[in-house]
């Protein structure tokens, strides 16, 4: 695993409507029925463009997400291969923000990058790229074959990817990846493991896909947060691979 997989999976602040969390997590070994899904986790990821992740040099999109407690917006560029971000968006009391900073310096940062956007960045990053953390965070998973969704009334493969009771920012997380034939995931249910502020349930779809060079993006969710009402888009997707300095958008 490089160490910018590593890096990416760092805290996130668990009061944000950002609902998903980063951790560093140990890898287990599965049983036979969870090394065989494990291949299928990799078809799900190389169907998003794993196996061309490294010619990505950086990564742009808008964050949105509309729910009850109202709408946020954050602009993110990530260069993988080292890591730096650049952010904007608007600080805790509305003014806006721009910034830029090394992950691998992330304790020489200020309070603000440390504990408001860089957790903000993983969060969001992982609505962008879940399905690579499939295989990145080593994950036990297992396929429990075919199930209804959770929110339309379809049925699709189900897998269940389970994290370590110990170690790790979430201990214990689980998610239920429901998975076309065409190996896209259509929906998901997020459970937490950990007994921290909520959320603590979260159901949602993965929808309106768009290719930004060799990645596939679902760039529109809608579902529910602990019973809420929610709906998250990425906006603005674009890529730059390796060889060329102009940004490829997502069609």
């Amino acid at each position: 695993m490089s160490k910018t997989r590593t890096q990416a999976r760092s805290k996130m602040n668990p009061c944000m409507v950002g609902i998903l969390a980063f951790s560093m997590l140990l890898i287990y070994p599965g049983s036979s029925r969870g090394q065989q899904s494990q291949s299928a986790a990799e078809q799900i990821a190389k169907t998003y463009g794993l196996d061309s992740f490294g010619q990505i040099e950086a990564i742009r999109y808008t964050w949105n997400v509309e729910s009850p407690r109202g709408k946020v917006s954050r602009t993110w560029e990530w260069s993988p291969k080292t890591d730096a971000v650049s952010y904007e968006g608007k600080d805790k009391e509305g003014k806006p923000v721009k910034v830029s900073y090394q992950r691998s310096q992330l304790s020489n940062q200020s309070d603000a990058i440390k504990n408001e956007i860089d957790p903000a960045f993983a969060n969001d990053q992982y609505w962008l790229l879940l399905p690579f953390h499939l295989v990145w965070d080593g994950a036990a998973v297992t396929d429990e074959g075919m199930n209804k969704l959770p929110i339309g009334d379809a049925s699709a493969e189900r897998l269940v990817a389970k994290y370590p009771s110990e170690g790790g920012y979430q201990p214990g997380d689980t998610w239920e990846l429901y998975v076309g034939a065409d190996k896209r995931i259509q929906e998901i249910i997020y459970h937490r493991g950990a007994p921290n502020p909520p959320p603590k349930l979260v159901i949602a779809t993965y929808a309106d896909y768009k290719k930004a060079g060799p990645l596939l993006i679902a760039t529109d969710h809608r579902g529910t947060v602990d019973g809420n009402p929610f709906r998250i888009v990425l906006s603005d997707v674009s890529v730059k691979v390796t060889g060329s300095e102009n940004w490829i958008n997502a069609q």
